[in-house]
């Protein structure tokens, strides 16, 4: 079993030997919209195929452009964490992409409807290739990065571009001393 290992939203490469993962990841509400915090993909994890190491890249907004330094291989977008606020959900999901050496692969724009709090809560993850998005990322990647300027980039849609998944809750971690303190001498 392997461990994740972490990778920053933009991704620190000065060499373009692995292929390099562009894309964008936005959260929105689906049903009622009466809420105080606002849904945010804190993260998500992929992982490859072959060797089954898992990469986990942190997001932690609504709405932001990623990119990421994969080697060369089939890799599959393997969970997803959404939060609220102080509330915190993961949902186990499906997609696979391939990413090649030498390219910059565009996955797109992946969408995550995030459903009302209840009950059997859904996430609807909805992958779309966006042109603009598109010319975007490249020219971020190309001023961030000068050694991919004359790397070429491919689309790599993952498949299914559309999937349902059951967003379960997860219990935050207590960052309140006093909820430690046992006793009160």
């Amino acid at each position: 079993m392997a461990c994740v290992a972490q990778l920053p939203p933009l991704a620190d490469v000065a060499e373009p030997k692995d292929g390099l993962v562009v894309g964008r990841v936005s959260a929105v509400i689906m049903g009622e919209r009466a809420r105080k915090y606002e849904p945010e993909v804190r993260s998500f994890e992929v992982e490859n195929q072959e060797s089954r190491e898992r990469f986990n890249v942190e997001i932690k907004s609504d709405d932001r452009q990623f990119s990421m330094a994969l080697p060369p291989g089939d890799y599959r977008l393997n969970r997803v964490q959404i939060s609220e606020g102080p509330f915190m959900s993961m949902a186990q999901l499906d997609a696979v992409f391939s990413v090649e050496s030498n390219v910059m692969t565009y996955v797109g724009t992946w969408r995550f409807g995030v459903d009302s709090p209840k009950y059997g809560r859904k996430i609807v993850l909805s992958m779309i290739e966006d042109e603009q998005d598109m010319a975007r990322a490249g020219q971020t990647v190309k001023e961030s990065f000068p050694d991919f300027a004359a790397v070429p980039m491919v689309r790599r849609l993952p498949a299914p571009p559309q999937s349902e998944a059951r967003l379960y809750e997860v219990m935050p971690y207590p960052r309140n001393q006093q909820y430690f303190r046992r006793h009160n001498w």
